[in-house]
């Protein structure tokens, strides 16, 4: 018995002629108990459809707000990343131009270094007396090695000299025999 109310039941009614309007038997037609009308045939809306509490003009603005106020939040997430990952590569990008300057700076002292010790051993050819350029060495040698060739030809015309001389001087003494 207990199980009786939570059924649903038609009622019956009492047609009294002219009392009841068109409405109220399309109305009377569709009740169920507790007034919970029964899907019709042309409107097939579930009843959680026809029960939804439709929203206020000021709840869908509150919905509206905190979809937009979301959508804003991820944003600023994302630009602070993007901004963190910039700050990031400008720290990486920092750390890279020391290095280099430092390396350009070395460089330079280097340079200025062998500049110094150039000047120093120029300073010292110079007091040695080896002022001489690579070409003027080059020429030296190439004098040096041509001048055994030159004796060489220098003996050879002073023994044919010689030679014509003896036999000259050998002619002139059997001249003076005869």
């Amino acid at each position: 018995m207990p199980n009786a109310w939570n059924q649903t039941r038609r009622m019956k009614r009492l047609v009294v002629g002219p009392m009841t309007t068109p409405e109220y038997n399309e109305w009377w037609v569709r009740r169920i108990n507790d007034n919970i009308p029964k899907p019709s045939q042309g409107n097939s809306q579930s009843i959680k459809e026809h029960l939804r509490v439709v929203p206020s003009q000021l709840e869908i603005i509150r919905q509206d707000f905190e979809r937009r106020n979301a959508e804003l939040e991820k944003k600023i997430e994302q630009m602070e990343e993007e901004k963190l990952n910039l700050r990031l590569d400008m720290d990486v990008q920092k750390l890279d131009a020391e290095k280099l300057r430092k390396g350009k700076n070395k460089a330079e002292e280097d340079l200025d270094s062998l500049k110094a010790d150039y000047k120093r051993l120029r300073l010292s050819m110079r007091t040695v007396g080896l002022r001489k350029t690579l070409e003027q060495w080059h020429e030296e040698i190439r004098e040096e090695m041509n001048r055994p060739d030159r004796w060489e030809k220098k003996f050879l015309e002073v023994q044919t000299q010689n030679e014509a001389l003896e036999k000259s001087l050998s002619e002139n003494r059997k001249k003076k025999v005869n």
